[in-house]
């Protein structure tokens, strides 16, 4: 629950610019997808669940199904959650700061956004490099781990992306541009 105080104002939500109408159906389709992959696995696992039931036996590799493309959809939120000011705030000390003040605030923790998202975007790329030359393979299945690992890079470039965006953003409307 968010309440405002009484005697402040929030802080009216940005119209994006015209790299932000770019960057917005991109955020949008991506979450989608990963949204449509968790409903697969939600599948999955209540066909998993139901067979080890009927003594039918459960989907081979589920975990190992689950642990990879949850992973992976779970990377696609991120960028569309941080672009829609969606992040998680603890603002209730700030919310009697002057506007300008909040939007600061708001643009430093967009670019530790922006700065993290690339750390692990690169190191999860340096992974999954490192995991395709070792030829490492899940238990079960065996398929190569590099996949599951590569397929998240894109979620956190995108994060990366959108915490300099949104950073460049409060800082234009700290200065009192049209945001």
């Amino acid at each position: 629950m968010k309440e405002p105080i009484a005697d402040t104002e929030p802080l009216a939500p940005f119209e994006f610019g015209p790299f932000g109408r770019m960057l917005a159906p991109v955020t949008k389709w991506m979450a989608i997808a990963g949204g449509l992959v968790f409903v697969a696995l939600v599948i999955m696992s209540i066909i998993s669940i139901v067979g080890r039931k009927l003594g039918v036996g459960p989907v081979p590799g589920d975990v190992e199904l689950l642990q990879m493309w949850a992973a992976f959809a779970s990377a696609c939120f991120f960028a569309y959650c941080h672009l829609h000011q969606g992040d998680v705030k603890v603002d209730f000390f700030t919310e009697k700061f002057p506007a300008a003040r909040v939007h600061l605030m708001d643009a430093c923790g967009s670019l530790l956004v922006a700065m993290f998202a690339a750390l692990i975007a690169w190191r999860t790329t340096a992974l999954a490099l490192a995991s395709k030359e070792s030829g490492e393979t899940s238990a079960v299945l065996a398929w190569p781990v590099w996949i599951g690992q590569a397929l998240m890079v894109p979620g956190f470039v995108l994060l990366a992306i959108a915490g300099v965006y949104m950073a460049a953003m409060h800082l234009q409307a700290r200065e009192g541009g049209t945001a």
